[in-house]
């Protein structure tokens, strides 16, 4: 029975959150989201006259954290859990030189030769830019290297052809390998291999993430009879894609009676990227599914200045699979140029990457998105959007060339 007011209405306010938290395509190790969420939860609950505290988790799972948000007098305990899949992006990286440029030409003619591409770009200049720059660098690389080998090469054959070869080509491929140690600090081959794994089998999941994803529905299903108020699942970049078939799988298979209330926010989405592909039908039919169904609330945040992300594109829209009876996502922006001061801007704004993960960071001039009081606050996800219109802004128009659903 729920607790009653002094009003005499149950009592909605979250006292209990479970958060499940779906990286994108990245390698770090799970530690990195607590410190950022640590950090950034005490920068904002500073700027925003509230307390957050985190402790050590108190729910099983891999890794996760608990937290406990005072936010307007109301007190939150919030268990977060990061579903983990590094270890399928660390095995889908591990890649030379040559099967990563083998990567590149396959990457291209899947987005190229589909038509993708262009489909992409009439919807954000951004993320395409953000396609296309490991492809162009790694040529360059390419070419850097084959000039100086050919130079080195062309010299030393004056004393011998057979020494002029060897050298030119192991200059060469010295070249390669220095350009590979710095991609740390030029992300290309990372690049390449994030948009290669999802053009493998043109948009179609690999066996092993329907595996993963599976057992993440698994854990979810759990959460919702475990006592909760309300299960939120947040899929951040290309971890929001795989949050939509996670959830429409579950909800397919129907929510227990005395289910929490189940949330979706999506954050700096890339959809189209795979839903565009011809064999993204499973995907596609996620996304038809889930925009109608009333078991979930999903809102999708995106910002125009995040360069990475299909800002304000409605991912079933855009994707040409939305129902008559359409009810989600709600498409808002996280305005980073108005959530953000001129000084904070000025400071991010050419960090593409940064600004990709600015999401779940603090805002020195917030506005309605707040991830830690999302997460670690009063009210479900529902409650706090439930008169916020969608970004006028948005783009819905269907633009996919492909469109059958499994």
């Amino acid at each position: 029975m729920e607790p009653i007011t002094k009003q005499g209405k149950p009592d909605q306010r979250v006292r209990r959150r479970r958060v499940f938290y779906i990286p994108g395509y990245d390698p770090i190790h799970p530690r990195r989201y607590r410190e950022l969420y640590r950090k950034e939860a005490e920068a904002q609950a500073r700027i925003s006259g509230y307390k957050i505290d985190l402790k050590p988790k108190k729910v099983k799972g891999p890794y996760g954290w608990h937290v406990t948000g005072t936010i307007n007098g109301a007190v939150t305990a919030a268990d977060v859990e990061v579903l983990v899949w590094a270890d399928i992006v660390k095995t889908s990286m591990a890649r030379g030189i040559l099967g990563t440029y083998l990567q590149l030409l396959r990457t291209a003619w899947a987005y190229i030769g589909s038509g993708a591409l262009f489909r992409l770009m009439r919807l954000r200049k951004g993320p395409m830019i953000a396609a296309l720059y490991p492809i162009v660098f790694l040529l360059v690389q390419l070419a850097l290297a084959v000039l100086a080998g050919w130079g080195v090469g062309a010299l030393v054959a004056w004393v011998h052809p057979v020494l002029g070869w060897a050298a030119g080509l192991g200059l060469a491929w010295a070249m390669l390998r220095a350009f590979k140690r710095w991609d740390n600090k030029v992300f290309a081959y990372y690049l390449m291999h994030d948009y290669a794994y999802s053009a493998q089998a043109k948009g179609a999941n690999p066996p092993e993430l329907e595996a993963r994803m599976a057992a993440f529905r698994r854990t979810i299903r759990e959460a919702l009879t475990a006592g909760f108020d309300e299960v939120l699942v947040v899929g951040h970049s290309s971890g929001a894609h795989l949050a939509v078939s996670i959830l429409a799988d579950l909800v397919r298979e129907g929510l227990p009676d005395d289910a929490a209330r189940l949330s979706f926010l999506s954050l700096g989405q890339v959809v189209p990227m795979v839903s565009f592909l011809p064999e993204a039908k499973r995907l596609r039919g996620d996304l038809r599914y889930l925009s109608a169904r009333q078991e979930v609330v999903w809102v999708d945040v995106t910002a125009p200045g995040d360069g990475c992300a299909f800002a304000l594109c409605d991912p079933v829209a855009v994707t040409g699979v939305a129902p008559h009876d359409k009810r989600w996502p709600l498409v808002i922006s996280a305005a980073f140029t108005q959530t953000l001061s001129p000084e904070r801007w000025a400071q991010l704004r050419w960090r593409f990457f940064r600004l990709h993960f600015q999401y779940l960071c603090a805002f020195d001039r917030p506005g309605d998105y707040d991830y830690f009081q999302i997460t670690a606050g009063p009210l479900t996800l529902g409650q706090r959007y439930a008169d916020r219109p969608a970004s006028k802004s948005r783009i819905e128009r269907a633009t996919s060339g492909y469109r059958s659903v499994a």
